[in-house]
C-alpha cells in the first residue's frame, strides 16, 4: 500500500467529484467547483489520507466522523447558496464541511462541543488561508446568537425534532438543512422560514451522528 505522501490526491479529487458528486446528479456548478478545490485528504487523520477520497464516511476521533463526499455535497446544495449569504454550521467536526461553505459564502459561523476537533480544524483553517470562517466552542443546539439571523444554516448530526434557537436564528426567508429523525437513521430534511411560517421538505434517508446538547440528545 502506498503511503500517503505518495498519493495522487488531486487526480483522486478530480475522480471523486466525477464519480460520487455529478454522477449522482449534483448540478450546482459553484458546489462541484468548491469540492475540486478543497482538498479533503487535509481533513481526515494522516493513517485514512488514503482513504480520504474514498465513497464513505471515515472516523476523525472523538467519535465523530467527516460525512461521505456525496452527502456533504447534497446538504450544500440543497442550501440554494448565494455569495452573499452568513451562513451557520452546527458542528465542526473535521472542519471540511465548513470549508466547502467558506468559498461559496461571505462567512460561515461554525460552533463545536468537542474541543479537540474544533483546535484540529482551525489549525487546518489556518493552513489552508480560509479568513472568513469563524468558531465558537459549545453548545450547538443553542446556535450562536450574537451574528444572528443567517440566511442559511446547517447542522451536520442528527436530532428528533429542528432545535428551536437554530429556527429563532434562522433569517427570513432562509434555508435550513439537518437530518432528523431517530438515532440510528434520519431523514436529510430541509426547512425554509417565509413570513414567519415554517415549512418541511424531506430530500433522502441519511444516517448521522447524534446532535447532543440542551435541545438536542444527552450526552452518556
Amino acid at each position: 500500500m502506498k503511503g500517503a505522501g505518495c498519493m495522487d490526491f488531486e487526480r483522486m479529487r478530480d475522480l471523486m467529484v466525477e464519480r460520487q458528486i455529478i454522477a449522482r446528479g449534483i448540478k450546482d456548478e459553484r458546489v462541484i467547483s468548491a469540492f475540486r478545490n478543497v482538498p479533503r485528504h487535509k481533513f481526515v487523520p494522516r493513517y485514512h489520507q488514503n482513504d480520504s477520497y474514498d465513497d464513505c464516511p471515515l472516523p476523525i476521533g472523538s467519535g465523530q466522523t467527516i460525512s461521505q463526499p456525496y452527502m456533504v455535497a447534497l446538504m450544500t446544495e440543497c442550501l440554494n447558496l448565494d455569495a452573499a449569504d452568513k451562513v451557520m454550521e452546527i458542528g465542526t467536526g473535521s472542519g471540511y464541511q465548513a470549508a466547502i461553505l467558506a468559498g461559496l459564502c461571505t462567512a460561515v459561523y461554525t460552533v463545536e462541543r468537542k474541543e479537540d476537533l474544533l483546535r484540529m480544524a482551525k489549525n487546518i483553517f489556518r493552513e489552508l488561508d480560509i479568513a472568513n470562517i469563524f468558531t465558537k466552542l459549545g453548545d450547538g443546539t443553542l446556535g450562536w446568537e450574537d451574528n444572528a439571523p443567517y440566511q442559511k444554516i446547517i447542522v451536520t448530526a442528527a436530532a428528533g425534532m429542528v432545535p428551536q434557537p437554530l429556527i429563532e436564528q434562522l433569517g427570513e426567508g432562509g434555508i435550513l438543512v439537518m437530518p432528523v429523525g431517530g438515532v440510528f437513521s434520519q431523514e436529510l430534511t430541509r426547512i425554509r422560514k417565509k413570513k414567519g411560517q415554517i415549512t418541511y421538505e424531506l430530500i433522502c434517508g441519511c444516517s448521522f451522528v447524534p446532535l447532543i446538547g440542551k435541545y438536542g440528545y444527552k450526552d452518556d
